[in-house]
């Protein structure tokens, strides 16, 4: 009997996912469908990938991926480091699609960190952010700020550093411990407060989160989550700061951005907000998702490409 036929995706830092299957016997791979850019682009000449490692402030190595510019941008280039949510999710090898305009025409650097508590490097390493042990990441994020600065193609002054979800968290935070290294932070649909993030959340999820994160409902776990949080230290971020919601996020709801926003803006930071009112966690629709990008790209003209 004939054995069936594998299919399977395939996807790189150039072009999006396209199908494919191989012949188990006779090894014979066949592409089904192919991508294709619009007349003009040459996708053979999109950053790549390639994974770089440093080590942390416990000694602990911690690994991302680096994209660099077209050599036609010379000098210390301005960066951008992406953090990825979850925070059990991971930053892997595959179409960079938006984030390629940036590299080919505005000339920056991306850097997407695997902080502590990401998923694919074993289960220690996911659970090295849990409860307690959450800003162990954000420290992660500083030991990459010292490596930057020790890279000769790399400008250590012009860090702009940003995420989603687990990701704006993150963001945040590190303009709370770093203020003075980055020149200016974005907030994808982040949590600002832990404890108010736990009473606010869809309820389907709320104890799965309490896992990862404590329980609010300890006294000295609430103190502690308290402690951390970003709005509660939000007198420390001194860098412009770009805030992006969906008004009817179930997961993160958008009063996490607007306390930060008000509390930010109260401190005297320079905060741009943008919410949309027909998106959720994140935005899907292509219209304000384009917003986004062109809001994106003025807010970088004003922190990191002056």
């Amino acid at each position: 009997k004939r054995l069936p036929e594998l299919l399977f995706s395939l996807n790189s830092a150039r072009g999006p996912s396209e199908i494919h299957s191989v012949d188990p016997e006779s090894g014979k791979v066949t592409q089904w469908t192919r991508a294709y850019a619009p007349q003009g682009i040459d996708v053979a000449s999109f950053s790549e990938q390639k994974v770089v490692r440093w080590p942390s402030f416990d000694g602990r190595q911690i690994s991302g991926l680096l994209s660099m510019p077209p050599k036609r941008f010379t000098g210390k280039r301005p960066v951008l480091v992406v953090i990825h949510g979850g925070p059990e999710g991971q930053a892997t090898i595959g179409f960079l699609a938006r984030y390629q305009y940036y590299l080919q025409e505005l000339g920056l650097a991306l850097i997407q960190p695997n902080v502590r508590g990401s998923t694919g490097f074993g289960k220690t390493f996911m659970t090295l952010d849990n409860g307690r042990l959450r800003e162990d990441s954000v420290k992660d994020i500083g030991a990459l700020l010292d490596w930057i600065a020790r890279q000769p193609d790399l400008d250590a002054w012009r860090v702009l550093v940003g995420g989603g979800s687990y990701g704006g968290y993150m963001s945040l935070a590190v303009a709370t411990h770093y203020a003075d290294r980055i020149a200016g932070a974005i907030d994808v649909v982040g949590i600002s407060h832990f404890v108010t993030f736990l009473e606010n959340t869809e309820s389907y999820r709320r104890d799965l989160r309490r896992v990862e994160y404590g329980d609010e409902r300890d006294a000295d776990m609430r103190a502690f989550l308290d402690r951390i949080s970003p709005l509660t230290n939000a007198h420390k971020i001194k860098k412009p700061l770009l805030v992006v919601q969906g008004k009817n996020d179930p997961r993160v709801p958008y009063t996490e951005a607007e306390q930060i926003v008000a509390k930010a803006r109260a401190n005297g930071t320079p905060v741009w907000y943008l919410r949309a009112d027909n998106e959720g966690h994140g935005f899907a629709r292509k219209e304000n998702a384009d917003f986004q990008l062109y809001t994106t790209i003025l807010f970088m003209q004003q922190t990191i490409l002056r």
